[in-house]
């Protein structure tokens, strides 16, 4: 047994594990998206997007941040499991050079690489979040074609049939070329989505998951006024406007609003 199961063991025991939703997630309420560090979250705030690594929000429905298709920065994982190209040299994701996208183009090397990513599901239900969200699924978009769409389907599978069976919520992020197969074959609950107003996709989400999308926009690359983005009736209810970096509350750089 990994060490986050024995401790999701002894916290289910011990009457501390994540609220039961039965697989609905609270559609439409208000969020927001803390993975630059946690912080109070703004007055009416009922919703909270958090990393693994921080604790959930007390007495709100809290998502776990997980990136689940490229190595963490710092972390150390075999050297099978990280895509490298035919000259031998790691295939990197060019905006966050400090991680190396998964090797998960075969069954072998999916099922060894979710083995280490329960790790982190794991933690996130000892902790006491309600679900979770993994990250970088579209990376086969950055694989110089070693990767395909169908590799990242069958990984995500993996990945959020471990967090339904903890009693998590799993959510798709990005990747709006996916369409229903992100609910239908995978079994995503809801999405998040990173700007899907600048590029102008939002219904790629609302179409499949409904109220259940959350869209975060960001300062630094808005294409119209934030209230004409939450007037729009396609912007999803759950869309916020953040500083790009995600800063805490009390950071010069920190912005934070809502539609609704």
């Amino acid at each position: 047994m990994r060490p986050w199961a024995a401790l999701v063991a002894v916290l289910l025991l011990a009457g501390c594990a994540p609220v039961d939703s039965g697989g609905v997630f609270p559609a439409g309420a208000a969020v927001d998206y803390q993975l630059g560090g946690a912080y109070e979250p703004p007055a009416g705030v009922t919703v909270v997007t958090r990393d693994s690594t921080e604790q959930p929000a007390d007495g709100l429905y809290n998502i776990c941040y997980v990136n689940g298709f490229q190595s963490q920065p710092g972390a150390d994982w075999p050297g099978h499991l990280l895509l490298s190209d035919a000259a031998g040299e790691p295939v990197i994701d060019e905006n966050w050079p400090d991680e190396t996208i998964l090797d998960i183009s075969t069954d072998e090397k999916r099922a060894d690489a979710a083995r280490i990513i329960s790790e982190s599901i794991d933690a996130c239900a000892a902790s006491g979040f309600d679900a979770v969200e993994f990250d970088n699924l579209d990376s086969y978009t950055r694989s110089r074609d070693l990767l395909t769409l169908d590799d990242a389907v069958a990984f995500a599978t993996l990945l959020t049939k471990h967090a339904h069976e903890l009693g998590l919520v799993a959510g798709q992020k990005n990747t709006g070329e996916l369409g229903d197969r992100g609910k239908e074959e995978i079994g995503f609950d809801f999405a998040v989505v990173e700007e899907c107003d600048q590029f102008e996709e939002c219904a790629s989400f609302t179409d499949v998951y409904g109220a259940a999308v959350i869209d975060i926009e960001y300062t630094d690359d808005l294409r119209r006024p934030f209230d004409e983005v939450c007037a729009d009736e396609a912007t999803p209810a759950s869309t916020i406007l953040r500083d790009r970096d995600l800063t805490p509350a009390g950071s010069p750089d920190y912005v934070y609003e809502r539609c609704g």
